[in-house]
């Protein structure tokens, strides 16, 4: 808490007949001043404090339009917990893009027991936090400028760190997807258009702007409080204004550190500003982190028709592990066949990768079709209508037998043989999670779940018609049905 006088006193110099009033009032106020600090500023516990290498100078809050203004110290950073901006040099450029992402920090000087218990707890994990940091590197130059662009604080870069592990096939038992980590519901209410061809939650370039979107209309929504909008991003706004309305009605601070908040957001706000710690000052937790410079690490190319992830890589010359990681929307493993498409190439195989792709003609851009099983087809008819042999139709599609129902889709490999190891690429292409089957789960609850068929999840995990409570099966979302 910073004790200050609410006002300031100007002086006009030209008004020298009432100099003598201003001077005993400013010797009644220099008396005051005296004996507040004999009585000291004195915080309850818990609170969080400001950290003493933080210099006293007046807050930068964002306004309900997204524009910063200057408004007096707050006495109280609980109920006002926007940072001041960082003391950096700013007149040399930054070193790197953590340098730069450092110049925007608005949180370091908020101190609470629980970003300690967090920061312990990445402190006793060093390699894993590399690793963590490291996932960022192809994405962070982008969300970055994203954030730079509208203006918010430069932790909010860092969130996917604690949503997804910047794992863009990050995929929760409750239906959470991408980087953002963005809920159904939520990604129809910003417009991330989603079908059996594309996911606009996993896409870097879709999903960044709905989530910093959404970031500030939590903001503005909740008094221009940033912990209550980060809380809310986590466990909804309604839990967050319930919260606060209960901590109102029992006389109760409404700081986001006292707010009865379920356990995962009591966890989620201070590990955020936990790493960010990190980030702004390795050298304090012994840490070195990765090379990030501040440059960016992919480059969009336009597709026009459908293309073969895999075959995309190969143009390229990237390992499909890496390309897919830079192009997680499209489940089906191909762009879709009646949108035009985005994919991210590294900036330095762009050139080499639209050489490549000119020169294949466009009816080779496709190795799989997908056919929608109709009444009265079969795996005879819809072999002789592809030109494929029944055989490549089963190995692609994990079949033993002739036997396909109505409604179910089929892959169809246009090059008349699936190899062993497209049909890997196939399985792959979905996000692989691990479920862990809870009391009163079934099959056909958990293939509802995931919008996946009964007879996939047996055949990935190779189980009858029985599952028991804490096994484990794979399921791969969006993936070959």
């Amino acid at each position: 808490m910073i004790c200050t006088p609410d006002t300031a006193i100007t002086l006009d110099s030209d008004q020298s007949r009432r100099f003598r009033q201003w001077l005993v009032l400013s010797t009644r106020l220099a008396l005051l001043g005296t004996l507040l600090s004999l009585a000291g500023c004195v915080l309850p516990p818990g609170e969080p404090t400001v950290r003493p290498d933080t210099p006293s100078a007046p807050e930068t809050k964002a306004s309900p339009h997204g524009t910063m203004s200057t408004s007096p110290p707050s006495a109280d950073v609980a109920t006002a917990p926007e940072d001041r901006a960082s003391t950096t040099n700013l007149s040399t450029p930054p070193a790197d893009l953590w340098e730069r992402l450092r110049r925007r920090f608005r949180f370091q000087s908020i101190e609470h027991p629980r970003i300690e218990t967090e920061l312990n707890r990445l402190r006793r994990h060093p390699v894993a936090l590399r690793a963590l940091l490291e996932r960022a590197t192809p994405y962070l130059y982008y969300i970055t400028n994203e954030v730079e662009a509208r203006d918010l604080p430069g932790e909010i870069a860092l969130l996917p760190l604690v949503e997804s592990g910047f794992r863009p096939r990050a995929y929760s038992p409750n239906g959470a997807v991408g980087l953002w980590q963005f809920m159904p519901s939520t990604a129809h209410m910003l417009g991330l258009r989603r079908d059996r061809w594309y996911d606009g939650r996993r896409d870097v370039l879709a999903a960044t702007p709905a989530a910093l979107k959404y970031l500030a209309f939590l903001h503005r929504q909740l008094d221009n409080d940033w912990l209550h909008a980060l809380a809310a991003y986590n466990c909804g706004i309604g839990t967050v204004r319930q919260a606060i309305r209960r901590a109102t009605k029992a006389r109760r601070p409404t700081a986001y550190w006292e707010l009865d908040l379920p356990g995962e957001t009591d966890a989620y706000v201070p590990r955020l500003l936990a790493i960010a710690r990190i980030v702004a000052t390795p050298e304090s937790f012994s840490i070195a982190l990765p090379a990030m410079p501040d440059q960016p690490q992919f480059t969009t190319v336009e597709i026009d028709a459908p293309l073969d992830l895999a075959l995309a890589a190969k143009l390229a010359e990237v390992p499909l592990a890496e390309f897919l990681r830079l192009n997680p929307a499209y489940p089906r493993g191909v762009t879709p066949p009646k949108h035009p498409a985005t994919l991210l190439i590294p900036v330095e195989r762009q050139a080499a990768f639209k050489e490549a792709l000119a020169a294949l003609p466009k009816h080779q851009w496709r190795r799989w079709a997908e056919h929608r099983v109709k009444k009265g087809d079969s795996l005879i008819r819809i072999a002789r209508r592809y030109g494929v042999s029944v055989s490549a139709i089963r190995q692609a599609n994990g079949l033993r037998g002739d036997l396909i129902r109505t409604g179910r889709f089929l892959r169809i490999p246009l090059a008349g043989q699936a190899s062993d190891r497209q049909q890997g690429i196939a399985a792959r292409n979905g996000p692989r999670i691990r479920y862990r089957v809870r009391k009163g789960d079934s099959l056909y609850t958990i293939a509802r779940k995931f919008q996946v068929s009964v007879r996939d999840l047996k055949r990935w995990n190779k189980v009858g018609r029985y599952i028991r409570p804490g096994q484990r099966l794979t399921v791969y979302p969006g993936g070959a049905g």
